[in-house]
């Protein structure tokens, strides 16, 4: 079995990659897919986070407010804060779901999809280089990236000139929270460019699968 970090900043089309990766058949986790299902009500993640933060961060309906959730982390500089708690639990349950893969299927590729590999410190003592095999980095120049995040955010919607500088400004302030693509490059096995075409980053996968089914094969 081969375990694979897919990560990349935000915008830069890591999830995209991995609906790539996992039409050519390779297992993947979505780390921020189980974050959001800890964060349901019931869920002991939702359960300190709402203890931690407060009840501006419930909505009536006993949801979690994200907006405001993501505006005391990120706005406020309180992001360790919440991945205090989200990231412990949900590298808990991959590393769970990638032992019950590797029983079932020892030549499988299994992908956990993450934007912040590097920049966790919650991945025990030796990091992600103990969780993972090989690292794979989509990248995309940071407007591309910032555009992305504005489109994703509107899902197309017209914008006055103030509420689409906010939003650009919100992308910026996430991305300088993580380590830039350079540094990503460095640690990375594998770097997926990411600025043009939707069947250019697909090429780039099916050049990269069968490297990685070769390598789950003999590790």
């Amino acid at each position: 079995m081969l375990r694979v970090a897919l990560t990349g900043g935000l915008g830069a089309g890591k999830s995209t990659a991995g609906r790539m990766f996992k039409a050519l058949g390779a297992h993947v986790l979505s780390s921020d897919e189980m974050g959001r299902e800890m964060m349901q009500p019931g869920q002991a993640v939702y359960r300190a986070i709402a203890e931690f933060f407060g009840p501006e961060v419930v909505q009536a309906d006993g949801n979690l407010d994200r907006a405001a959730l993501g505006k005391i982390a990120f706005a406020e500089g309180r992001v360790e804060e919440l991945n205090s708690i989200v990231h412990p639990a949900v590298i808990e349950r991959q590393a769970e779901i990638v032992s019950t893969i590797a029983a079932e299927d020892p030549n499988a590729v299994v992908i956990v999809e993450s934007a912040l590999v590097f920049e966790t410190r919650y991945a025990g003592e030796s990091g992600w280089s103990s969780r993972f095999d090989k690292v794979v980095l989509v990248t995309a120049p940071e407007a591309v990236k910032v555009a992305r995040f504005v489109q994703r955010a509107t899902k197309g919607a017209a914008l006055s000139e103030v509420e689409r500088e906010a939003l650009e400004l919100e992308a910026h302030r996430r991305l300088a929270q993580q380590i830039s693509d350079e540094k990503k490059a460095s640690l990375s096995d594998y770097v997926l460019t990411n600025d043009g075409s939707a069947m250019e980053l697909e090429w780039q996968v099916d050049q990269l699968w069968p490297i990685l089914k070769a390598q789950a094969r003999t590790a």
